[in-house]
């Protein structure tokens, strides 16, 4: 009996490490350099590039962080890593330069999009696009 306890104890213990572990991996902060964070966008917040940002975002980001970014697109179920909630008031108080620099970098699950969005407006106007995302 004792045994078992012992064995149950360890188990329980290993299952808490593991889950303390993925879940910090998955809330671990992404830093953004200073230059990006005060990086303002020089694409104006208009319905020409609105629609193109939506284009795009369809494109390249639904499918992971949902028609309206909450982070529940058709892939989102399939990573390792929460696609996050572009709504949130925390998520809308970042800078369109932190957004921009995520974009381009991407990590984890999300790529870069440096080549596969190459023309830097067409970046910045999903960064216009995301912006519409409130809740």
């Amino acid at each position: 009996m004792k045994r078992i306890l012992v064995i149950l104890t360890v188990a329980a213990g290993l299952i808490g490490i593991s889950f303390t572990a993925t879940n910090s991996q998955q809330k671990k902060p992404w830093v953004v350099p200073d230059n990006f964070k005060n990086m303002k966008n020089p694409v104006a917040s208009n319905a020409e590039s609105i629609a193109a940002g939506k284009a795009l975002y369809a494109t390249h980001c639904k499918s992971c962080h949902g028609a309206k970014g909450l982070g529940d697109g058709s892939k989102a179920a399939q990573l390792k890593t929460e696609p996050g909630d572009f709504s949130t008031a925390d998520f809308q108080a970042e800078s369109d330069g932190a957004v921009f620099y995520k974009s381009i970098e991407g990590r984890d699950d999300m790529p870069s999009f440096k080549k596969k969005i190459p023309d830097a407006d067409d970046r910045w106007s999903v960064v216009n696009f995301i912006r519409t995302l409130k809740k």
